[in-house]
């Protein structure tokens, strides 16, 4: 079985920073990522700890920490008498960040993003219409604020991709709804996929923007049902361009 890549110039920094300790999020980022790409396939035994621990220049307590954090990812579970064993996809946590961004930079998967497409169509229309009952002015500025980002990138002023992120990110705020505020890191690390792929399919600026003013602007008018009518809206175009393009039809949101 093949090392693991501990080169720091390929190391992806976890979301837990802050809370864990770089070298920690370095080993967790690199293991993670052999994981799904497969160098460690389900049931394997990931090495002993001092061999790992060796081939990161690392102490035992730090690779102990990494091993815990992929277990929480659930990427690996220990086995009495037989050690770390690397999990099956389907127990993989998707609502983890990390492991959908390892998942989707180790292998671009069309349906992956279609499937988290349905997500957001059981997510953000609830979460406009909850936006718009609220009628909460600090949130609604963030919405526009996020619709006045993209009109400035679309003429580049800003970063294009980051502003779309920000847009959908200040609606799930504004819902007030705690769970799905929690939901964003989640969220933002998918649309960083999703966004770029439709974006490459339709390049048709002026109907994107319109189609998010009709959602900002019925959430500032306080209408709740147009706001998650105008969200499911945008929502199905999105999924649409990415039925159109995959080779086998997949289910309507």
């Amino acid at each position: 079985m093949e090392d693991i890549d501990t080169t720091p110039a390929r190391i992806h920094l976890g979301h837990e920073s802050g809370v864990l300790g770089r070298r920690t999020q370095q080993i967790v980022s690199a293991m993670g990522a052999a994981i799904i790409s497969g160098r460690y396939p389900s049931d394997a035994i990931l090495p002993v700890e001092a061999v790992l621990a060796e081939q990161f220049g690392a102490s035992r307590p730090i690779l102990r920490e990494a091993v815990k954090v992929l277990s929480a990812k659930g990427l690996v579970t220990s086995r009495p008498r037989r050690g770390t064993a690397v999990t099956p996809p389907s127990q993989w946590n998707l609502f983890d960040p990390d492991v959908l961004e390892w998942i989707l930079n180790g292998a671009f998967s069309l349906p992956l993003l279609i499937e988290f497409t349905h997500v957001r169509l059981g997510l953000e229309p609830e979460a406009a219409r909850l936006a718009a009952l609220r009628g909460e002015a600090a949130g609604i500025t963030a919405i526009r604020h996020g619709y006045e980002r993209m009109v400035a990138a679309r003429d580049g002023a800003d970063d294009a991709l980051q502003a779309d992120i920000a847009f959908h990110l200040a609606i799930l705020d504004a819902s007030g709804n705690r769970f799905f505020a929690r939901l964003k890191p989640f969220v933002a690390a998918a649309l960083h996929f999703s966004i770029r792929y439709t974006d490459n399919i339709a390049r048709d600026e002026a109907a994107k923007l319109a189609d998010h003013l009709a959602v900002a602007d019925a959430i500032a008018r306080e209408d709740p049902a147009s706001a998650a009518a105008c969200a499911r809206a945008l929502l199905e175009r999105a999924r649409a361009l990415m039925a159109a393009t995959h080779p086998r039809p997949m289910p309507a949101g």
